[in-house]
């Protein structure tokens, strides 16, 4: 008999990530829920393991990949995010724009390079990267004057769709929607719990032929 798929999701201690590991858990995954904050973990019922990890610090990431190192890991969900500076080029400052990157994206590529071997030992072999529209030249062009966010979800993207490229495992893109979060603020339109259902159900139906796609939560196509 097959044992329980493992699942490992950065920035789980709030949000999004904390209903992604909620509902893993409650379908009866293994969750390895990671979190960045101090403190006492907030509660989460079924077989949940937290782990202390800042993906903005490459040396976090290569201790909790050795710490791990005897593990499988069937599906990894990059999403730990920064919000970064919201006030356009007037208060663009090159600290909280590589702050930004560093956490973004440059944290999603170390976590595949730290635990590309995890993966190629699971079952699913399943990468998310949690991006967002903002990141799309084709349909991210709006009001909100967050360059470093939506130049760091666009080199996201790219990432995602080269690894693809490179290598075997399956790479995805995904848009959770302007979900109800401290991220998304009080206007947002879509539940955690929605988004985090919608998600699951596009990595429950990856494939090879899916990998370097971009899609929202809802099952539609977002162009690059």
């Amino acid at each position: 008999m097959m044992g329980k798929e493992t699942v490992l999701i950065t920035g789980a201690n709030r949000g999004l990530g904390l209903e992604l590991a909620r509902q893993y858990a409650a379908a009866g995954c293994r969750v390895l829920a990671c979190s960045r904050g101090p403190g006492e973990p907030p509660p989460v019922a079924g077989d949940v393991t937290w782990q202390a990890l800042d993906t903005g610090n490459e040396d976090s990431i290569t201790t909790l990949a050795r710490d791990l190192q005897a593990e499988a890991v069937d599906i990894l969900i990059n999403n730990a995010a920064r919000r970064g500076d919201t006030g356009g080029l007037d208060t663009l400052s090159t600290e909280d724009f590589l702050a930004t990157l560093r956490v973004n994206t440059l944290g999603p590529l170390l976590m595949v390079k730290a635990f590309r071997p995890h993966l190629e030992r699971g079952r699913r072999r399943i990468v998310a990267n949690i991006s967002s529209r903002a990141g799309s030249v084709a349909e991210g062009l709006d009001a909100d004057g967050d360059y470093a966010y939506r130049c760091s979800k666009a080199a996201l993207n790219i990432a995602t769709a080269k690894l693809a490229f490179d290598y075997g495992l399956i790479f995805l893109a995904l848009h959770p929607g302007w979900v109800k979060t401290d991220m998304g603020g009080p206007e947002a339109e879509v539940p955690a719990t929605l988004s985090a259902e919608g998600l699951r159900a596009r990595i429950s139906a990856a494939g090879p032929k899916s990998s370097g796609s971009f899609h929202s939560f809802d099952g539609s196509q977002i162009r690059w």
